[in-house]
């Protein structure tokens, strides 16, 4: 242990744990490093724990800070040292990067002598430049006080417990999910190295390899090394695989297979493992211990963790966990690779502030036959806030894969997730045919024109898909031309010709932490408020009647949300009568188009073989997904896709149903005029209100998925019993009586779409509930313990409140933030006829 362990502990006021410290060797350096699971044996209690962690952030937020601007002025002499050393040498790519090209190579170097700031990354300059470098210094400290405000209050009355909820409530772990697809070859790999600036971290190159399993990048924020934490599938689900595998490949050994992609993944994946024992074996003896002692994790259903020093290195060791390698290269014969038992892999980078609040997801394209992968790929996918669709620029409008890809998730993206955007990035923007004679600024200005001609045949194929413009508008669908390669080096285009940087700031846009710290400053502020105002007991003599206005608006404000509620309801009442008429009408040519897909047997009987052993779904190595419940579905989804966009829009800033929670408003501002003395109490409920708001955005973000795909969902659960009996028949006759089977299962399950329907309207009319009941029940209680409670045991907070209001008038919260109240009288009329009716409030017609 070293003076300044001992010097910090004192100073947090943690002396006790010095001998701790000592004992356990903890110096400076091990002390900024230490991870969670590390903190929770070292401080076994909870509240010196707490503190621990909160000042050790603050620690290391603070000297990241401070060497910051050093580390910028070493980057930049390093760069200009290496200009003049060796202008032109390959090896100084990366730290030119971001100059314009040019074949003047003295204009260059004299504009880096002259001003070294142009060296600086976009994202670098903007964190130096802009309030967002000063706002997370305002948000350490902000948490820093309310980390001591909270230690300060008791659990002895219901009022202290009420306000320590509401400070731990304050943090929010905000995290966008940006989902990115493509086939294999594309180039995302690459794309993503030279977004984060890493680029040997995933691997990239090979044409015989392709990424098998979910890759999570995001920002190493516990340590200085580079990580991968790899989860496995279970060893139940891996025997349960192995078996399927044995019995797919027997019952089609004597079927055509070179031709069939599923018998090849099914050998891929056996291959992968047991090379060529698997051949020999039996499932049951393919399960031995023997075969999983370099991944014991695996078997102790553990995660297994890589740590390293460098992107290089990682990369390396993580490799075969999450690739798989058709041809095995020179030297690797006996290698094994694990990744068909791996479920997802999260690679974190550290000194990543791009990552800071950021995910980039590389996603397998179709999904995964086994059921847990399966789950976790459409919950990552419903999650995606913006979707990127990587694809080689060669006929990239024309790209057959790419647009599969996209419109076999635009239903899980768009009305059953959460997307805003849609990126469509073509890669390797800078490679020309027959550039060989060309000089320097013809290449540039023939990649430029070519460019250009693909984002308008992108944009133009993007308008001609119908099933993808159901979910999202020509203003969410952007086109961007990139070039890993021209980025790095810089020989024919600028950095921001490359558009790699027009991904790195938006990716800097979703990272923004100004909306995480106005929301945490003003919620501190609004808590800080009540708990002074409690304490200053001013308002006794008006409690009654601020409550009873407070309990007016409130009653106000319901009746509009439960008016606009119902109009959603019986518009989608409506929408779902037609689409079972419909449906009722046309499942009998759907399941002929389907059952004989225009072929009269032949290898049509291994397909409908694994749609229905996997519950009418069947996900082909290569080629489109096959849903037959989708298909069933797709008329009753056909008829409320587009009601369904305009009551619950991912890319509207006016919210769900209409933006009537956004207008929701107890209507503070006047009687903080009316009643000064209660001012205090009623800046918390308007904070509050507002951080209600932003709860229910979240439950309904998350209930409107589960609302959209209750349709397909019934539809499987209703025809699973049909495709288990079909999935039992073998040997002669077999396609004729799995056909039969699922068309009469059908015929006599056809009230399945009312039934769908009904369920659909039951989590619409529950979601409905949750909403009014939700806000009438938070706010009553924040406006009832604000003033009906006694507050005399709580702390003196006056010199935090005035240093946090201090913060909150420095964010100067924007106009958006402010409520406004214009239509405010004209919803009296919708109250009155409300309370008329003699219902309860909350409820719903």
């Amino acid at each position: 242990m070293d003076d300044f362990v001992r010097n910090k502990l004192v100073e947090w006021g943690l002396s006790e744990l010095v001998e701790k410290f000592k004992d356990e060797q903890i110096d400076a350096e091990s002390l900024r490093v230490l991870d969670d699971r590390e903190i929770d044996n070292l401080i076994p209690k909870a509240g010196p724990r707490v503190k621990f962690k909160n000042n050790l952030k603050l620690l290391k937020e603070h000297e990241e800070a401070a060497g910051l601007v050093q580390e910028e002025q070493n980057s930049n002499q390093e760069t200009v040292n290496s200009v003049q050393c060796e202008q032109e040498h390959e090896e100084a790519a990366d730290v030119v990067q971001v100059l314009p090209s040019t074949s003047d190579t003295g204009k260059r170097k004299s504009d880096v002598q002259s001003n070294p700031s142009r060296l600086q990354s976009p994202a670098k300059q903007q964190r130096l430049s802009m309030p967002g470098f000063e706002e997370s210094i305002i948000l350490s400290d902000v948490k820093n006080t309310m980390t001591f405000v909270h230690a300060r209050l008791n659990d002895q009355d219901k009022l202290s417990a009420f306000l320590k909820k509401k400070i731990s409530d304050l943090e929010t772990d905000k995290r966008e999910l940006v989902g990115v697809f493509g086939k294999t070859g594309a180039g995302k790999s690459s794309l993503i190295n030279a977004i984060i600036k890493e680029k040997n971290l995933l691997p990239s190159g090979s044409v015989n390899a392709c990424t098998s399993v979910m890759t999570k990048v995001e920002a190493n924020t516990r340590s200085s090394k580079y990580e991968a934490e790899i989860e496995f599938i279970t060893k139940e689900e891996w025997k349960d695989e192995l078996w399927s595998f044995r019995q797919f490949l027997d019952n089609n050994e004597n079927q055509e297979k070179e031709g069939d992609d599923d018998y090849r993944d099914a050998v891929e994946k056996l291959s992968a493992l047991y090379r060529e024992e698997w051949k020999e074996k039996s499932s049951e003896n393919l399960m031995e211990n023997k075969y999983f002692k370099e991944i014991p994790e695996f078997l102790q259903s553990r995660r297994k963790i890589l740590r390293c020093e460098s992107a290089n290195e990682l990369s390396a060791k993580f490799v075969k966990y999450t690739r798989s390698d058709s041809k095995q290269e020179e030297g690797n014969e006996g290698k094994k690779w694990f990744w068909p038992l791996v479920k997802c892999v999260t690679v974190r980078v550290p000194n990543k502030p791009l990552l800071q609040h950021v995910t980039l997801v590389d996603l397998p394209g179709n999904g995964d036959c086994n059921k847990s992968r399966d789950q976790m790929w459409k919950g990552i996918v419903g999650d995606c806030s913006t979707v990127w669709i990587v694809t080689d620029i060669n006929r990239a409008a024309a790209e057959k894969e790419a647009w599969e890809i996209l419109e076999s998730v635009s239903s899980l993206i768009g009305n059953g997730g959460e997307c805003r955007q849609i990126h469509f990035i073509c890669t390797k923007s800078d490679l020309l045919d027959d550039s060989d004679d060309l000089s320097r600024a013809d290449i540039h200005d023939r990649i430029v024109i070519r460019n250009l001609q693909a984002k308008d045949g992108v944009r133009k194929e993007f308008n001609k898909r119908s099933k993808i413009k159901k979910h999202f508008t020509d203003d969410s669908f952007k086109v961007f031309t990139v070039s890993s390669k021209e980025f790095l080096k810089g020989k024919h285009l600028s950095p921001e010709e490359t558009e790699i940087t027009k991904l790195q700031g938006f990716l800097q846009e979703l990272n923004d932490c100004h909306s995480e710290t106005v929301n945490y400053v003003s919620g501190a502020y609004g808590i800080l408020s009540l708990i002074q105002g409690a304490n200053s007991g001013g308002v006794d003599d008006k409690k009654g009647e601020v409550c009873e206005e407070l309990e007016r608006n409130m009653i106000l404000q319901l009746a509009n949300i439960n008016k606009k509620t119902e109009e959603t309801y019986t518009a989608f009442e409506k929408c779902l009568d037609d689409g079972v008429e419909k449906s009722k009408g046309s499942y009998g040519e759907k399941l002929k188009s389907f059952l004989y897909h225009g072929k009269k047997g032949g290898a049509f009987h291994g397909v409908l073989k694994c749609v229905v052993e996997n519950g009418g779904i069947h996900k082909p190595k290569n080629g489109t997904l096959i849903n037959l419940n989708m298909k069933l579905a797709s008329c009753l989804t056909d008829s409320i896709d587009e009601e369904f966009r305009k009551t619950f829009p991912n890319d509207s800033e006016c919210g769900a149903f209409n933006g009537v929670i956004k207008t929701f408003t107890l209507n503070t501002d006047p009687l903080i005029e009316k009643y000064k003395n209660a001012e205090l109490q009623l800046r918390f409920l308007k904070t509050e209100e507002k951080k209600m708001k932003a709860k229910l955005n979240r439950i309904i973000r998350e209930q409107k998925k589960r609302v959209y795909s209750s349709l397909t969902e019934t539809i499987e659960n209703i025809m699973e019993e049909g495709y288990k009996k079909a999935a039992e028949f073998r040997g002669t006759g077999m396609l004729y009586n799995m056909r039969e089977t699922i068309k009469n299962h059908v015929h006599s399950k056809k009230d399945m779409f009312e039934q769908a329907k009904n369920t659909m309207l039951e989590k619409l009319h529950s979601l409905m509930r949750d909403i009014l009941e939700t806000l009438e029940e938070t706010m009553k209680e924040a406006f009832e313990l604000s003033f009906k409670t006694d507050g005399s045991s709580l702390p003196d907070v006056s010199t935090e409140l005035g240093m946090v209001k201090k913060c909150y008038d420095e964010l100067a919260a924007t106009p958006d933030d402010e409520v406004s109240l214009t239509g405010f009288a004209d919803q009296v009329e919708t109250a009155e006829t409300w309370t008329q009716t003699g219902l309860p409030r909350g409820s719903i017609v």
